[in-house]
């Protein structure tokens, strides 16, 4: 795929640049089994790429029950050797029509060569999937660790309705929490096990490069602005990214609409419109139903992608954990970013946003001025 070539070789001109910290004589030891902090880990080597694969660690504790819309928590140490050689399971989500994965889902995979060499740069990656869909093996590193001598680390975090909410009665807890950006925290906790625990695996946590394809680009810019982030990576590449963020109050009445049916089916209120003032209430009882619907209904309630986030509206300007002005902020993480456009992969998202398919289906979006302006600049 000629996108996932460009990517890679981006990474392999990028990711060892600026690294200033002197080189040791420090070996890693290529066996399969590491101790990291919360246990150990028993991976696996694949002889037929000359790399060591630990698959599926769990970096936080599972989102589930009362965690649901909580900052991630930390893993509890487990007894034994944890079995990392088979693909953790995605988060939650539909594919092909069908719920797949799940709820619990905050695991990670780690792919390095299989050599002695130890310090090696660190790419984190964030997957594409209009942070609904998608996961840590959409990119695996085994075919290219090698070709860049780096330790590669993919990550699987909360998506859809589950990864991003922003109803007021939500917020009962930290000020973090109540962003709504419940992905965003996971990402954080990711790249705080990466400081604690890549070293074991012979990366170097001074040289951590976050890198995101299509919604885990957009993330990787979200992230730039965020003051959470500070000092957990180094480099960032965002590949077929954007720029764009979403209004809390505008997102709210999203949100609402789109669970008010459940509430009406579940005999709550009487109509939809009395379902939606009630979602949009900070009552107790409303995040109480919503911390009791099972994660299957969320996870299928949100549309399609849209070009315009629309159907589904995420990264919030919550003032937290990204700031009110957006990308106007004067403070942003100040580190070495590369940019990579897809230049048409947009135009794939026009067939899920029912404002331009229309007129891009019959052309007439090319002659009408201020629709097509709307298209190029879209928000």
């Amino acid at each position: 795929m000629k996108k996932i070539a460009y990517f890679l070789l981006s990474l392999s001109l990028f990711v060892a640049c600026g690294q200033s910290k002197e080189v040791t004589n420090t070996l890693f030891k290529n066996d399969i089994t590491k101790t990291i902090s919360s246990g150990e880990v028993k991976g696996k080597k694949d002889s037929t790429t000359a790399t060591i694969e630990w698959l599926g660690i769990p970096y936080a504790a599972e989102p589930v029950g009362e965690l649901r819309w909580k900052a991630p928590q930390p893993v509890e140490k487990w007894e034994g050797s944890f079995d990392a050689t088979e693909i953790g399971s995605p988060f939650i989500q539909i594919s092909k029509g069908e719920v797949v994965g799940s709820e619990g889902a905050l695991n990670l995979d780690v792919v390095r060569p299989d050599n002695t060499e130890a310090n090696l740069p660190v790419i984190v990656f964030l997957h594409g999937g209009n942070n609904q869909t998608g996961h840590a093996q959409e990119i695996k590193g085994n075919g290219f660790v090698n070709d860049i001598n780096a330790v590669y680390v993919s990550i699987n975090y909360r998506l859809g309705a589950l990864g991003f909410n922003p109803l007021e009665a939500l917020k009962i807890g930290t000020d973090e929490e109540n962003s709504g950006n419940y992905t965003l925290l996971d990402i954080a906790a990711a790249l705080d096990w990466v400081e604690e625990n890549i070293e074991v695996f012979g990366g170097d946590k001074d040289n951590v490069t976050l890198a995101g394809f299509s919604a885990g680009g957009r993330d990787v810019m979200a992230i730039l602005i965020s003051p959470l982030f500070k000092d957990k990576y180094d480099k960032a590449i965002s590949f077929s990214g954007g720029m764009t963020l979403a209004d809390e109050t505008d997102s709210q009445d999203i949100f609402a609409t789109a669970i008010a049916p459940l509430v009406v089916e579940d005999g709550i209120k009487s109509t939809e419109l009395e379902a939606k003032e009630w979602l949009l209430s900070n009552d107790c009882q409303v995040a109480d139903y919503l911390y009791g619907l099972p994660a299957e209904s969320l996870t299928s309630l949100m549309g399609n992608a849209g070009i315009r986030m629309s159907v589904f509206p995420h990264l919030y300007k919550d003032g937290v954990v990204i700031p009110k002005e957006g990308f106007d902020t004067s403070n942003y993480n100040d580190v070495p970013l590369l940019l990579i456009t897809g230049t048409s992969e947009f135009s794939l998202f026009t067939a899920f946003d029912p404002y331009f398919v229309n007129s891009v289906t019959d052309g007439s979006l090319f002659s009408d001025a201020d629709k097509l302006k709307e298209f190029i600049f879209t928000e």
